[in-house]
This record gives C-alpha cells, sequence and structure tokens, in this order.
C-alpha cells in the first residue's frame, strides 16, 4: 500500500483536464482527499472554503496567473503549502513564484510519482515547522562553511557571492545541506530529491553533483566529497 496520507486535502489548480484528472487519480490512490479548480479565481474561492492542506498550482491559468493565485493567498494571510505545476524550469521563474510565497515546483511533464513524494515531503516540512523547530521554520535559512541557503527566497550564496541554482540543484543541494557531514546514498537523493520511483536516466544523480561543483568550487575549497561505491556528502573544511 502506499504512503498513507491521514486524509490530507489538497486541491489541485489546473486547467488542463488529463493533468487534473491524472493527478486527482493518483492523490486519492495515495490516501488523500481532493478537490479541484479549473480556473484561478475558482481555486480561490475554494482554497477559503475548503482550508486545503496543500494546493497544487497550475502556473498557466485562464484567468489570472498561478503566481497571483498564490500572491492573493499570501496577502490574506493563507500560509497553505503551495507546489507550482509549470512547463518553464527557469531560474528567474523559480525566483519569482517561489518569492510571492510558494514552496515548491514541479517542472511539466513530471513523474506523477515523483509529485506524489514532493507532496508527501512538503507536508511533512509543514508539520515541523507547526511544531518541533521553530527557529528553523522561522528563518528558512541553512548554513554550512561560508555556503548559506534560504528556502524562503530560494537563494543561495557562498561567500557573499550569488549562486544561480535551477529548481533540481536548489533541492538537491538542500538536501545535501540538512544533512550535512553525513554520505548519502544515491538511492537516498534518488528518493528524496527526484522522487521514489525516478526511472529518468541512470546518471542523474551525479550529473546533478557535477553541475553543483561547477558554480560551488570556483568560489572556495571543495565542500562536496564522494565517498566512493557509497554515494556523497557536504561538508565544512573543519570536518575534513
Amino acid at each position: 500500500m502506499p504512503e498513507t496520507a491521514t486524509r490530507s486535502h489538497v486541491l489541485v489548480i489546473d486547467d488542463e483536464p488529463n493533468i487534473r484528472d491524472l493527478v486527482q487519480a493518483a492523490l486519492r490512490f495515495h490516501g488523500f482527499s481532493v478537490s479541484t479548480a479549473e480556473t484561478g479565481d475558482q481555486g480561490l474561492a475554494m482554497a477559503r472554503d475548503r482550508h486545503p492542506d496543500l494546493i497544487l498550482l497550475d502556473v498557466l491559468l485562464p484567468d489570472i496567473s498561478g503566481f497571483d493565485v498564490c500572491r492573493r493567498l499570501r496577502d490574506s494571510g493563507d500560509d497553505v503549502p503551495v507546489i507550482y505545476l509549470t512547463a518553464r524550469d527557469t531560474p528567474s521563474d523559480t525566483v519569482t513564484g517561489l518569492s510571492l510565497g510558494g514552496d515548491d515546483y514541479v517542472t511539466k511533464p513530471f513523474s506523477v510519482e515523483a509529485l506524489i513524494a514532493r507532496v508527501h515531503a512538503l507536508l511533512r516540512r509543514a508539520r515541523r515547522d507547526d511544531g518541533a523547530e521553530p527557529d528553523r521554520a522561522e528563518q528558512g535559512v541553512l548554513r554550512v562553511d561560508d555556503l548559506e541557503l534560504n528556502e524562503r527566497t530560494w537563494t543561495v550564496r557562498r561567500a557573499g557571492v550569488a549562486i544561480e541554482l535551477s529548481p533540481t540543484e536548489f533541492r538537491l543541494l538542500a538536501y545535501l545541506m540538512s544533512n550535512a557531514g553525513q554520505v548519502l546514498t544515491r538511492a537516498q537523493l534518488l528518493e528524496n530529491v527526484w522522487g521514489w520511483d525516478y526511472a529518468g536516466q541512470s546518471q542523474i544523480v551525479e550529473t546533478y553533483i557535477s553541475y553543483l561543483r561547477r558554480k560551488l568550487d570556483p568560489l572556495g575549497p571543495a565542500l562536496i566529497h564522494t565517498q566512493r561505491g557509497v554515494g556523497y556528502a557536504l561538508r565544512a573544511r573543519d570536518q575534513g
């Protein structure tokens, strides 16, 4: 059986019927209750009436953009977790969407199981933010050595220099920094960054580790280390 969702309620706002129906069926299979909306205005009304635990929000809607939907939710004081669904995977779009209060990005076309993994991960994080980790939830900042990652603004700096990352690079770096000093296996990285059943190219982890190194290493000593035959670890310089 799939991981239980304790009947968390998800609102799906997307104007494409095939995507809406597919996501709704997958969420219900995994134990969620689901509402759907075809437009931004309809989605805002349903969010006010039904108080979902999470919203899956298409960026390109027929009336108002998903960015505007998220901005209006935040302006009204609604802090429901929001995952954008978008056909565009550019750093500028990511910064725009997340600076307006979104929490995560999934790029179309996507693996349904990878999407479900992101939903579970974000709901777990939201539950932690409500209780066990108030300081981390308030600041949303990870620091290792001279590397700083802000989960709220989706910004990264090393030695004070801003580093532009794609959404996937950002999630991978955030996971490495959250587990700084630990050797993480390829399977752990696939599960937590790409989703449980990721079925893309077999060298995807190595490829993205390489991307991160190219952006981080010119600014200081290497922080991401390879444990041959096991996986990768991000360590501060004084950790060796």
